[in-house]
């Protein structure tokens, strides 16, 4: 019997634009892009990753229908959706606030580590999150 293996390879996530996601992404939180096929039917693959040793990335899922439509920016309603784990929470804090980031509350040291909620450019809530040293 072999042992079970299994990883999260990507969550999605819904988008107006593929391209304005893609240049956020890239350019304002440094992910990679990975994959980006066009199909026939105008959707696209598109799979992008965090710096480092990742192996959950986003997919991005263009909305279409109308309740994808009112379902971007609010996918987890009003809690965090994705929590962004850094080695140096101030070196990315200042860079992103640099990029024109939105940080919804300051900074603060926890139990645990060093942790702000931001929003992405479509308001979904993420943690940008520098674990403590155990």
């Amino acid at each position: 019997m072999t042992d079970r293996i299994q990883s999260l390879n990507a969550v999605g996530i819904l988008v107006d634009d593929y391209d304005e996601a893609i240049t956020y992404f890239t350019e304002v939180l440094h992910f990679t892009l990975l994959a980006n096929e066009k199909h026939k039917n105008g959707l696209r693959w598109v799979l992008l990753h965090p710096p480092g040793l990742s192996s959950t990335g986003i997919m991005l899922n263009l909305a279409r229908s109308k309740m994808d439509k009112i379902a971007v920016g609010n996918q987890a309603g009003d809690q965090v959706l994705f929590v962004l784990q850094t080695n140096d929470f101030w070196r990315d804090y200042e860079f992103m606030k640099s990029q024109g980031v939105e940080f919804i509350e300051a900074p603060r040291d926890e139990d645990y580590g060093t942790v702000a909620i931001f929003e992405d450019l479509y308001g979904n809530k993420w943690d940008l999150l520098q674990v403590k040293d155990a």
